[in-house]
């Protein structure tokens, strides 16, 4: 499948969509990312040890605190920090992986894709999602 359909398939079949690294602080691209696939209609869930909420969501301290299905795990952290998060992301079941842009590791993705995972990397999800809703619109 390409990169293309990849995200077509995530974007439009997700439902719940877990933030790693999601900060309460406005200026950060986590926090206007976060409000933006809240608006989108999706259900986000923080996770962050060091906040209690954001958006007037819950936040987590890791995946494994999940207790229900996740769609997508969207990470916002350093690319360096990522094999732990995608290795939660398998053992929660996730559907996909987004890491977002700037955020690049192969290990970790060929990790998630052997187990059966979908991965994007260095690529923001909410410009995706505007593009994928611009091109909808105009079919």
């Amino acid at each position: 499948m390409s990169e293309k359909d990849t995200i077509l398939a995530l974007l439009i079949t997700a439902k719940t969509i877990a933030v790693v690294g999601l900060s309460d602080n406005p200026a950060r691209s986590s926090y206007s990312v976060a409000l933006y696939l809240l608006r989108a209609g999706y259900k986000i869930i923080p996770v962050n040890p060091h906040i209690k909420q954001v958006h007037g969501v819950h936040s987590v301290s890791s995946l494994k605190e999940i207790t229900e299905p996740v769609d997508i795990v969207n990470i916002f952290r350093r690319s360096e920090l990522v094999l732990p998060v995608v290795e939660d992301a398998i053992q929660i079941c996730a559907k996909g992986i987004w890491m977002q842009e700037g955020v690049s590791n192969i290990a970790a993705a060929e990790k998630a894709m052997n187990a059966g995972i979908p991965v994007i990397m260095d690529n923001c999800i909410a410009v995706a999602h505007r593009l994928l809703k611009f091109q909808l619109h105009h079919q």
